[in-house]
């Protein structure tokens, strides 16, 4: 526990709008917080609210049928956006102008003009508010950061990262709809796009880069039209270069392969990494060595354990941005996810 986790006074008190299954990992994993409990939920129907306050212990008194009931709770500090991306926008800004601080679930917007409207909100407001990149917090991708910003592998030259699934269509799933948000590159590729983005930061002393080319292709879905599988390749200041690769039908190695100058990295379970507290471990080949070293990282919690935690010592120290993912990088993620859409065929604006 760091000194700035045990001056939290009290626990941050926590409600979930929506019921589905990102809210329930989130809800599971809260329990092994050290700075959070669970306290209510909203949704659009009493019966989902009741029956998801029943499996994660809510008390009836606290459970929703509705986001305006969730926000007039007055035993809520802050709230977790987990509805499908088009609806962050509305409940985040509803939830900050209630009083609440916000997690909000990725990507953040689907408009640039939004996550402008929700950050001066936040600002106006004085309240947290973090977009949910739960790996950002975990001690593993703490580790990677360090090495690539001491010089573990030399100078940092590529990155290669990749998270993709293969779903069956189903023409009424948010997966495959455009009009939700469904494909993707805004549902798993800000992923690999976040992952090289935050080694590019690290290997220049910042906490992220901004790509200067981006070149994207894909796939669209044929009966959807909605982006099924997509790859780009960046370039960043420094001369990193960087490989992306996402989808929603096709599996592929989900894993990020980092090469330097002197040595590489392989990150087997890079983004949801751990969801139990189970050890992870990183592949260290250094040049000269013929046997790669595995650097084993021991987390005591869940990977959204860590976020949540993260985000309370925030809020408890009264920061509207916590250091994790910082407002800018939120805001340059959005941005280069939307070209990438658009550079495939599918555009938002």
């Amino acid at each position: 526990m760091t000194p700035s986790e045990s001056e939290a006074s009290s626990p941050l008190r926590w409600g979930i709008i929506s019921t589905g299954h990102i809210a329930g990992v989130f809800a599971g994993n809260l329990a092994g917080s050290r700075q959070g409990r669970l306290m209510g939920v909203g949704s659009r129907s009493d019966a989902s609210a009741h029956s998801f306050a029943a499996k994660w212990g809510i008390g009836r008194e606290h459970a929703h049928g509705s986001l305006a009931g969730l926000l007039a709770d007055e035993h809520i500090d802050a709230v977790y956006v987990a509805t499908p991306h088009p609806m962050h926008h509305d409940a985040v800004i509803a939830a900050l102008r209630a009083g609440k601080h916000v997690l909000c679930e990725k990507p953040f917007a689907m408009s640039l003009a939004e996550v402008d409207a929700m950050q001066q909100t936040a600002r106006e407001h004085r309240r947290t508010l973090m977009e949910a990149w739960m790996y950002r917090c975990h001690p593993q991708t703490e580790r990677v950061r360090a090495m690539i910003a001491d010089g573990a592998i030399g100078r940092l030259r590529h990155v290669q990262a990749t998270f993709s699934f293969h779903a069956q269509f189903d023409p009424a799933g948010r997966l495959w709809d455009r009009r939700l948000g469904g494909g993707g590159i805004l549902d798993v590729g800000g992923y690999p796009l976040s992952y090289a983005r935050l080694l590019a930061g690290a290997a220049v002393g910042q906490p992220f880069a901004e790509p200067e080319v981006m070149q994207g292709v894909g796939v669209l879905h044929p009966e959807s039209g909605a982006d099924a599988q997509a790859s780009a390749v960046l370039r960043f200041p420094g001369d990193v270069t960087a490989e992306i690769s996402c989808g929603t039908w096709v599996n592929q190695q989900n894993r990020v392969r980092i090469y330097g100058s002197k040595g590489s990295i392989e990150i087997p379970s890079p983004y949801v990494v751990s969801r139990e507290g189970d050890p992870t471990e990183l592949v260290w080949h250094r040049d000269g060595r013929e046997e790669p070293e595995m650097v084993t990282i021991t987390p005591d919690r869940g990977v959204y354990a860590y976020e949540a935690d993260a985000f309370a010592t925030a809020a408890a120290a009264g920061a509207m941005e916590v250091p994790q993912c910082p407002w800018a990088d939120t805001r340059g993620n959005v941005a280069a996810q939307l070209e990438w859409c658009r550079q495939v065929g599918v555009d938002y604006a």
